[in-house]
């Protein structure tokens, strides 16, 4: 399978509804502490937007829901793991992506086939506390070579400027979070993504 190479990751389809339009091809619903029902409802309004605009929807870490609303691609972090049905996910059809931070993750996510292995933070984030410190783009190359053919995802204080590198280093595909989200003109700065990436 072949990513886009331009991920964006919004935590509300509010921000989907703003922005696929735009151009996007892949994206990332992350959305935290949230009740069942609205929940339901951002991921059925997500999957509504995407479908109409040709977009491929993730959902993070929501897998049961997702599978639910019929949702075929997930994303799970590590402690995710620990807690997925992985055998449900897989018995649905759907894709999975797994983050990672260190080796051990890295051979566990290899194991299970996912769709794509995402790698961060690359750079500082202001995103979440995380106790990984930036990876930089040395791993990234390092990731690149674990990975065999296994899509790269770089993730983690992610930009325009920064994307560039990061594909130089082996990433097949660059997420980002705030560099949209609290940049002046979001749709501006989709602009500038789509220009970076495509």
């Amino acid at each position: 399978m072949t990513l886009d190479r331009f991920y964006p990751i919004f935590d509300s389809a509010a921000w989907l509804d703003r922005l696929v339009p735009l151009g996007i091809k892949l994206v990332q619903l992350r959305i935290k502490d949230t009740p069942v029902p609205a929940l339901r409802r951002e991921i059925r309004q997500a999957k509504a937007i995407c479908a109409a605009h040709g977009c491929t929807l993730v959902i993070n870490d929501h897998w049961h829901i997702a599978l639910e609303e019929g949702c075929d691609f997930i994303h799970l972090g590590q402690e995710d793991l620990d807690t997925a049905d992985l055998s449900a996910i897989r018995d649905a059809g759907a894709r999975l992506g797994v983050s990672t931070h260190d080796k051990a993750e890295l051979a566990r996510a290899l194991d299970l086939r996912p769709a794509y292995i995402a790698l961060g933070p690359i750079y500082p984030t202001i995103l979440k506390k995380m106790k990984w410190h930036e990876q930089g783009l040395d791993r990234l190359r390092d990731w690149r070579e674990l990975v065999g053919q296994t899509p790269l995802v770089a993730i983690g204080g992610m930009s325009v400027a920064r994307a560039a590198g990061a594909f130089d280093a082996g990433a097949d595909c660059v997420a980002a979070v705030t560099d949209i989200t609290l940049h002046p003109s979001p749709e501006d700065r989709i602009a500038d993504w789509l220009g970076a990436t495509r």
